[in-house]
């Protein structure tokens, strides 16, 4: 604490003394001081001190120029200024302010200064008092007379406590810091009670030292024969200093309560914004009465305790309007996936009313197809998530519409484009086909997804990306390559946002390879791994939100890979077209399919040769065995062109133009995905069911 010797100040010879001076420990107030805003909150107390009306000050400490002096309010501002600049946690000083009726009054200051984790100032929290009488009959210019140590010690519980409450998050929060604070044990306080005001009655949230709890106290009237009643009826603290006190002034409590052998105790007011929030009784066991000084330093208490669950009772007001915002702007329900397990998840940050623009989302798609999303809009308020409730449906609604991945990234640019905002957001979106395991995925500045494989064994998968939805409209770059990926039966695909990811002191390399060693060694059920990651981002904290989609492909519902060969295909290398057609002949025979083999390959020589006759690159030809209710045979080409082929009527003696009436006459199903920069044309051919192995049995 500041050395209050050092300041040896007097009074200037034309200030008039204080006609009056009141007990410096009669006046005390507390202020909480916002370094980031400039808001500089005080108490009732404290506008008394500096004989101000609530009404006469905006919160900005320059506004207090009416009442100190600028020679004053300069070598104020150089005390705490130093006190920032050394390190330094506490400051106090002396100060003379001119109050209304233009007579000087000798104050004193003490501020705890709080900074965050990098050692920046960020709040000034503490106490006010008047000190004209302390220093009445003290030499004006020296003031190395300090307060009796008595004092001190009072004066340090209520700063003491004032700092611990300013991180004080929810009523249980102040409750737990006056129960616990060693604080409240040093100015005697064995046992707190505390009650809320809710609709003209007081609800107990905290009843005092175990096996105390009065029958039919939980919630009282105001206007009932209480202590703590009588003060919020009266916004007067009520101090019993005798057993005999407490049992004649309250005859209905006092037998309930007589085997706690209470002596003596402080029933306080909780008041905010003038009007009563609550009441605090202190209860002590081994002591009677309250001298001025004690009486003063608690009414200060009861202040700054009142200013505490008043900012507690908004912050969990703020919340729980802000998590429920949060969640209907997210999907109500995941829907089912044929052949897959989902597990979604988010975690809203401890930020009070500040709400995130972090979502997920599972849409269902034509042809067993599914897409999953996560996406997080720039900021932390009301409008981040109005943008991201918007992003969501129009996301839904481009994809639902049958669009390419990057179509679907390059429309939702465009729409939050012409937004009335500012905003942006990152997202990924992927398309799995989950007959096939193919995985298609788009990034706009987002995090890359993990992949973990079945033997439990987790890697980051680099997508090549695109500028942030808004952004890559605004700057003309809506160009979002396609990564894509097999997702083969007990694999799981992980995307999530970066407060999953980023931890403090870490870059994001590192914090995705911790993820990728939580997800190895996490459980292999979704839901549970869900769960056990967004555990450890609780156990984390942060100032972020969460959000988290697990999409695992299933072994036994999924159709699955029994086979795939892949072949590469040069332009103008008729060797290298002449071993994929015999890799494509010999492996439709080997895989049962010999009563559709002429159709196989005829449909599969015409993909190849339109891809190395109407482009300018090479084919890539996969063949896969798909297992399931239904056995089939995919045949893919891909090629790198974008040009969607098309079909075109062919003349009565034309060679060219049957491709595609072919391909739809010959095969079950057919179609085109975008892949990368290009595209595969891909078929399916049902085939019968291998025969059963021959019962070689001998007859009896």
């Amino acid at each position: 604490m500041v050395d209050r010797g050092a300041s040896a100040l007097s009074l200037p010879d034309d200030w008039p003394a204080h006609p009056d001076p009141i007990l410096a420990l009669n006046g005390m107030g507390s202020f909480d001081w916002d370094l980031d805003t400039g808001h500089f909150h005080m108490d009732a107390q404290a506008h008394e001190v500096y004989d101000l009306l609530p009404e006469e000050f905006d919160g900005r400490p320059e506004s207090l120029v009416s009442r100190v002096p600028p020679p004053e309010a300069a070598r104020l501002d150089a005390v705490v200024a130093q006190a920032i600049k050394d390190g330094s946690e506490n400051y106090g000083s002396y100060f003379r302010i001119r109050c209304r009726d233009g007579t000087a009054r000798w104050t004193h200051t003490q501020g705890h200064i709080q900074r965050d984790e990098t050692g920046r100032p960020r709040r000034i929290i503490g106490i006010v008092r008047d000190a004209t009488a302390e220093l009445a009959d003290t030499e004006a210019h020296s003031l190395r007379a300090a307060e009796s140590d008595a004092f001190r010690r009072q004066s340090s519980v209520v700063q003491s406590i004032t700092a611990a409450l300013a991180h004080a998050r929810s009523v249980q929060d102040v409750i737990d810091v006056l129960k616990d604070t060693r604080d409240m044990r040093d100015l005697g306080v064995a046992s707190i009670v505390m009650g809320l005001v809710e609709a003209g009655r007081i609800r107990l949230v905290s009843e005092g030292p175990a096996g105390s709890f009065v029958p039919g106290t939980l919630i009282t009237r105001v206007d009932e024969e209480y202590p703590m009643s009588e003060v919020v009826r009266t916004l007067s603290p009520r101090f019993i200093e005798t057993p005999e006190e407490f049992a004649d002034g309250y005859p209905i409590l006092w037998p309930h309560i007589t085997e706690l052998r209470i002596t003596s105790a402080a029933y306080l007011p909780l008041i905010a914004q003038a009007r009563p929030i609550g009441a605090m009784g202190l209860l002590y066991y081994d002591r009677r009465g309250f001298s001025d000084e004690e009486r003063a330093v608690l009414v200060a208490l009861g202040s700054t305790i009142a200013q505490s669950l008043q900012r507690a009772m908004l912050y969990e007001q703020e919340k729980d309007l802000a998590q429920g915002l949060q969640q209907a702007m997210l999907p109500r329900t995941i829907p089912s996936v044929r052949g897959a397990d989902v597990a979604v998840r988010y975690r809203s940050a401890a930020l009070g009313r500040d709400i995130g623009g972090d979502w997920y989302d599972i849409i269902p798609l034509p042809g067993g197809r599914v897409g999953a999303v996560i996406g997080d809009v720039q900021g932390h308020d009301t409008h981040a998530a109005s943008v991201m409730g918007q992003l969501r449906i129009v996301l839904r609604a481009y994809a639902a519409e049958g669009h390419t991945p990057a179509t679907v990234m390059a429309r939702a640019s465009v729409f939050l484009h012409e937004l009335d905002t500012e905003r942006f957001a990152t997202c990924l979106y992927a398309q799995a086909d989950l007959s096939t395991g193919v995985v298609q995925m788009v990034r706009a500045g987002h995090i890359d997804p993990l992949l973990r494989y079945a033997d439990g064994t987790c890697r980051r998968i680099p997508v090549e990306g695109g500028l942030p939805l808004g952004l890559s409209a605004e700057f003309g770059r809506l160009e979002y390559p396609v990564t894509t990926l097999d997702l083969d039966p007990g694999d799981t695909l992980m995307l999530c946002t970066d407060g999953l990811v980023e931890q403090p002191g870490t870059d994001l390399d590192d914090g995705m390879r911790t993820l990728a060693s939580l997800i190895t060694a996490g459980p292999e059920d979704v839901d549970e791994l869900a769960e056990r990651l967004i555990a450890v981002a609780e156990e984390r904290g942060g100032d972020d939100d969460v959000a988290l989609l697990l999409l695992r492909r299933r072994s036994p519902e999924a159709p699955r890979a029994a086979g795939r060969l892949r072949r590469h295909v040069p332009p103008g290398d008729p060797e290298a077209l002449r071993q994929a057609r015999h890799m494509i002949r010999a492996a439709v025979r080997t895989w049962g399919a010999r009563d559709r083999a002429d159709e196989i390959e005829l449909v599969a020589d015409e993909l190849m040769t339109n891809a190395l006759m109407h482009t300018e690159g090479s084919a890539i030809v996969t063949l896969r065995a798909l297992e399931g209710r239904d056995r089939r045979l995919r045949v893919e080409v891909e090629d790198s062109s974008s040009a969607l082929p098309r079909r075109r009527e062919a003349g009565e003696d034309g060679v060219s133009g049957r491709g595609l009436l072919l391909v739809d006459r010959l095969t079950d199903a057919w179609g085109v995905e975008a892949r990368g920069g290009g595209k595969a044309v891909w078929c399916e051919f049902r085939v019968a069911p291998p025969a059963p192995a021959p019962d070689t049995g001998d007859e009896q």
